[in-house]
């Protein structure tokens, strides 16, 4: 009997073990991309996600603007200037002033020129332009801002006071002044402007010029209101008898 329930309780860990057990050559369960296995214990607790953009310190997708098509113009002497951008970032960020009308920025991208005219001429030279464009709805930066206005005055009069006195009469006439004190504050706003952030102006001599901007903060004060920023590069193309310009907009983002 003793070897009967021995040779038992064997079938049962035996079937136990070969329930729980992984078939042999079967694939293990494919783990999601974008979750990762946590090491199975007790303080662990479920699957964590991890954001593998941010941990590789990539902008997130609503940093991320499209740009603007490149823009294309030839000059009278037959030169074709054309300017563009590509890989824009602009992500808003909080200021260090911690005011609601400051409005801070990180902004990065590439930005290129192109010049192409007819061969045998010297190289061209000029300047890049490049920089930031940001509209306020509402502008204190050169307005008078906060002012605290008042007015203070003095009014005598006469009443009748309390004062005991050993005339016939029960009370007598004091004189009262009175200095009554008004005070308000006012607050100066102006219409929307548009703050023009230059960041880098690049003399070059070359058919294809480019400046690069990575990590900048831009930043304005005075702002109330919405704001919108959009990148701008300006390729200019010069000779010792004229200029020829040709302007990029980026496209424009709501912060």
């Amino acid at each position: 009997m003793k070897l009967g329930r021995l040779g038992a309780l064997g079938t049962a860990w035996v079937l136990i073990a070969t329930a729980v057990a992984t078939p042999a050559g079967a694939d293990p369960e494919p783990v999601p991309s974008d979750e990762v296995p946590v090491q199975a214990d007790f303080t662990s607790g479920p699957t964590m996600r991890v954001d593998h953009a941010a941990a590789a310190g990539l902008p997130g997708p609503d940093a991320v603007v499209e740009s603007a098509p490149p823009a294309t113009t030839t000059a009278p002497d037959g030169w074709t200037l054309t300017v563009g951008a590509r890989d824009e970032v602009l992500r808003n960020v909080n200021p260090l002033t911690t005011a609601l009308s400051s409005r801070d920025y990180e902004v990065s991208g590439v930005f290129t020129g192109s010049l192409r005219g007819p061969d045998g001429g010297e190289p061209p030279r000029g300047t890049l332009e490049v920089g930031y464009q940001i509209g306020c709805g509402i502008d204190m930066s050169t307005s008078p801002g906060v002012t605290l206005t008042g007015a203070a005055g003095i009014t005598p009069s006469l009443g009748l006071g309390g004062i005991e006195s050993v005339s016939p009469l029960p009370e007598i006439l004091n004189p009262i002044v009175l200095a009554p004190v008004t005070g308000g504050i006012a607050i100066g706003l102006k219409p929307g402007i548009v703050n023009i952030v230059p960041v880098a102006q690049k003399e070059f001599r070359g058919p294809d010029p480019w400046v690069s901007v990575s990590g900048f903060r831009v930043k304005i004060d005075g702002c109330v209101g919405e704001s919108f920023i959009r990148s701008y590069a300006v390729l200019t193309r010069s000779t010792d008898q004229s200029d020829s310009i040709q302007g990029y907009y980026g496209t424009v983002k709501k912060v």
